[in-house]
């Protein structure tokens, strides 16, 4: 089994990775064992073509942040896909740290790399602590980490989780988080290729869908799901790229995929709707 993730090594999705690639078996092909292995690619774009190409089996991939929302990158990524599948969902912790090299004061850090969602979550310290420092967006959280090091002076810093390891240069991980709020989850989910990959069975099922641009119309979605008696534990809307004016609609649902009920729901929306796509169905990963 090989898992594709946003890279470096030490990422949070590196962490979502390793703990889907402890619940898979190991796959065969032509009798030869592969062995099991988690990929690190540069950007979501490579991730998803990684699994559409057959490169990977899998990906592990951040679709929420319970402080931020949707990864709207990924969402509209696993929306264009062609024949990628949520099978499974994961809830990691998220626990961010200053790094920082020893010795050198907070008034005197000049720059603070990290990934968007790191900076965004840890305002209210930058904003306190270093207010004159720049702020840096890379593509991950261990990307920061790396930029951050091959500063010698000291005078950059990175944000980055609890469990990042082989800081080098005198470089130190900070005692106590540094996240605005302390509570800070991302919800994962494990993406596959072919249709023949969902679980028979699952907790969750996870759509999308486009209602006619007319009044009552998302109220009439709302009342399909209501009437088969469908409790949903998400929506969240964004634009259709080549419509101006049109919402796409991601609905995540507590009900089980092979549920006659769900069925005939996924059908009516269909039938009552522009556009409705699956896109996975999962249980959650302990």
């Amino acid at each position: 089994m090989k898992i594709a993730f946003l890279g470096p090594e030490g990422s949070y999705s590196h962490l979502a990775a390793q703990a889907f690639l402890e619940t898979e078996t190991r796959t065969a092909d032509a009798g030869k064992a592969w062995a099991d292995e988690c990929i690190p690619f540069r950007n979501f774009p490579e991730v998803f073509a990684a699994v559409e190409s057959g490169r990977v089996d899998a990906a592990a991939l951040p679709i929420e942040n319970s402080l931020q929302g949707g990864v709207l990158q990924n969402l509209d990524l696993l929306q264009a896909s062609e024949d990628l599948y949520a099978v499974k969902e994961l809830i990691l912790r998220v626990d961010h740290r200053l790094v920082y090299k020893k010795g050198v004061k907070l008034s005197e850090i000049g720059r603070v790399y990290s990934h968007r969602q790191a900076l965004d979550q840890c305002a209210a310290f930058l904003s306190k602590e270093m207010p004159f420092a720049s702020l840096r967006e890379t593509e991950s959280t261990a990307f920061g980490v790396t930029r951050a090091m091959e500063d010698e002076s000291g005078k950059s810093a990175a944000i980055a989780g609890v469990h990042t390891k082989n800081l080098r240069g005198d470089f130190v991980l900070g005692e106590e988080s540094i996240a605005d709020e302390k509570n800070n989850f991302t919800h994962f989910l494990l993406v596959k290729k072919g249709k023949n990959t969902l679980p028979a069975n699952s907790e969750r099922v996870f759509f999308s869908t486009v209602s006619q641009h007319k009044p009552g119309s998302l109220v009439a979605l709302l009342q399909i799901i209501a009437k088969y008696g469908i409790n949903m534990t998400k929506i969240e809307s964004r634009p259709v790229k080549n419509r101006v004016g049109d919402y796409r609609f991601f609905i995540e649902a507590d009900c089980d995929i092979a549920s006659a009920q769900v069925q005939e729901m996924l059908n009516a929306i269909r039938e009552n709707t522009l556009e409705c796509k699956l896109l996975g169905a999962y249980s959650r990963e302990q």
